[in-house]
């Protein structure tokens, strides 16, 4: 699946969620049904400054090209938030990473229902993975 098409299907399954307070256990939802990460990967070089949460991000380039993220956060709903980012971004091509446009964001209305420190928290997630993809575009 392309990057629009798993946005979509995030739009849509969000859509059916009037309430927020339904969104956000879904976020909850979502981070805990995310794969814990491995201790090995919970090093400052891959905590995320400018989350008022810890959130760590492994990133690593598989053998076909494309990147494969894992994250935790020590946080039920940056988990979730994370966990979403990595589903939209993860096992696609550096270059797909960086010229995406993450429009789920908004149309889900993340971005007017989070805290301005979560909201801060998820612009230095996006900033992460993209350095991410940007270092590996280099290779």
């Amino acid at each position: 699946m392309t990057i629009n098409e798993i946005q979509d299907e995030v739009i849509e399954e969000f859509s059916g969620l009037d309430d927020w307070m339904d969104r956000y256990q879904m976020l909850i939802d979502l981070g805990s049904e995310q794969e814990p990460l491995a201790d090995e990967y919970k090093t400052e070089q891959n905590l995320i400054d400018g989350c008022q949460s810890r959130v760590w991000v492994q990133c690593d380039k598989q053998a076909d090209g494309t990147l494969r993220f894992t994250a935790e956060s020590d946080a039920l709903i940056v988990k979730g938030i994370i966990a979403l980012l990595i589903r939209v971004l993860t096992d696609h091509t550096p270059k797909e990473i960086l010229d995406a446009d993450l429009y789920f964001i908004e149309e889900i209305g993340l971005k007017e229902h989070l805290s301005p420190t979560r909201s801060n928290g998820l612009l230095a997630m996006v900033k992460r993975i993209k350095a991410y993809a940007l270092a590996y575009s280099a290779c």
